[in-house]
């Protein structure tokens, strides 16, 4: 199935994506520093740069998109059109993944990954529950933390 616009039209749509400071993540971040958490964002002294770090705690907040990171939800839909450049570069985007949260937890970080389908879409967490969450991780223990959207 072709393309519904223009190669310039979805050239210029494409790069207004945004990989840092996105909706779901202004979201988390407001949440945390009003319940009390100060952060640090993207910082080049932390390997893959979190989202959120908080030194305090040792711990490392990513939050994923569903579609960049082929999260295995309701919200991700491998594109029709040149699948095998999506394939290729979705692939190579969890790799990636893999790689520096190996390489955090080696470095004695604690990584937590924050779906963009458990803020948004039909199997959305409730605020309140979703920061209880957030929360308990970061005081508690576990190296490894992971919070998606769950069907209802």
């Amino acid at each position: 199935m072709p393309d519904i616009v223009d190669k310039e039209t979805r050239s210029r749509m494409m790069s207004g994506i945004r990989g840092k400071n996105t909706k779901p993540e202004l979201v988390i971040r407001k949440g945390l520093h009003a319940r009390g958490f100060r952060f640090r964002l993207h910082s080049s002294k932390v390997p893959g740069k979190p989202d959120l770090v908080l030194p305090r705690y040792r711990a490392a907040i990513f939050v994923h998109g569903c579609f960049w990171h082929s999260h295995d939800c309701h919200l991700f839909k491998m594109p029709s059109t040149r699948p095998d450049f999506w394939k290729a570069k979705l692939a190579r985007n969890r790799e990636r993944d893999e790689e520096i949260r190996k390489s955090l937890l080696d470095a004695g970080w604690r990584v937590l990954v924050i779906w963009e389908c458990a803020l948004k879409g039909k199997y959305r967490i409730n605020l309140d529950e979703l920061f209880t969450k957030v929360t308990a991780w970061i005081r508690g223990d576990d190296l490894e933390g992971e919070i998606a959207g769950r069907p209802v």
